[in-house]
């Protein structure tokens, strides 16, 4: 059986694994930015900002996991995938396992959830709850999203946008017109962390069935949208400044563009998944580092009088 020996030593570290602790900026970068926006407008709430970090975290996660539990129970998954946790077909835990990790994120998330609700607006619970039904969707249920071209929109949109709206919202107790327009480049670079991997899983997509945009397009077209994207997230902060609408220190993010290079040119003339591993990795550190740079910038910008 793929899952047999559960009592294999190390678990620690395949629990670690598992979570795909090099997708998590896409979460908790969107947090800090959020905040960091809304210091601008209010005092910060240490707590509502713990709450806020933890709970998004713990949502990732659990979406991760629910991607190792279904992609197994599919047979998506073998011992030799590539970007895979591999806690099932390698390590020897139980699917069940998995799957009860997975709804306990969701349960732990849920009562940070209720704290940040009863300090700002339970509206966010409606909010919270679809965002999981999501992140459950993305891999479980009939037709799951991950197994469609909507998976870069629902990632860039949930865990970009939404996350950092809502951080900005838990603070100040609005959204305004300068919160949503930022929160656009990260919610495209996020969608493109997403686009990197099924680029690299394109073959293994195609022949269990999915229809994912890298598919339709090819892998050299995707290749180029995946370029347009990290060029159009750079583009968006320099129309941002242009307007007036946003600091131009907000421009130092253009310090993280050698990444997005390197992850774009990283798919150019490779066809293995081993191969393309590298591209993968600088597409999420270029969310990493454009998502800092850009927190600095807010940062700055928003306490101190002498970079405005």
């Amino acid at each position: 059986m793929p899952y047999s020996n559960p009592e294999k030593p190390g678990k620690l570290k395949v629990l670690w694994k598992i979570t795909r602790p090099h997708t998590l900026t896409a979460s908790f970068i969107p947090v800090f930015i959020g905040t960091s926006l809304s210091l601008g407008y209010t005092p910060w709430h240490k707590l509502l900002f713990g709450a806020m970090l933890i709970s998004c975290l713990l949502i990732q996660i659990a979406t991760n996991l629910f991607n190792e539990y279904y992609d197994f129970k599919r047979g998506l998954d073998t011992i030799d995938s590539i970007g895979i946790g591999g806690a099932i077909v390698r390590e020897g835990f139980r699917p069940q396992t998995v799957l009860r990790l997975a709804l306990g994120c969701y349960g732990v998330s849920i009562l940070f959830g209720i704290y940040i609700c009863v300090h700002s607006s339970w509206w966010l619970a409606l909010i919270g709850l679809v965002g999981m039904l999501i992140g459950y969707l993305y891999t479980g249920g009939p037709l799951p999203i991950a197994y469609t071209p909507l998976g870069e929109i629902f990632a860039g949109l949930l865990m970009g946008t939404f996350f950092i709206l809502i951080s900005f919202f838990i603070q100040t107790g609005y959204v305004n017109e300068k919160s949503i327009l930022v929160s656009i480049p990260t919610g495209i670079l996020v969608g493109a962390i997403n686009m990197a991997n099924n680029i690299r899983d394109l073959d293994g997509d195609k022949d269990s069935g999915r229809k994912t945009i890298a598919i339709l397009l090819g892998h050299e077209h995707a290749a180029f949208v995946l370029g347009a994207m990290f060029a159009t997230a750079y583009l968006w902060v320099m129309g941002l400044v242009i307007r007036g609408l946003v600091n131009p220190w907000l421009l130092i993010v253009f310090l993280s563009i050698p990444k997005a290079v390197q992850a774009t040119k990283g798919f150019i003339g490779k066809n293995r998944p081993s191969q393309m591993m590298p591209a993968v990795r600088y597409t999420a550190q270029t969310n990493t580092m454009f998502g800092l740079l850009l927190c600095i910038s807010l940062y700055f910008t928003q306490i101190l009088p002498y970079f405005n």
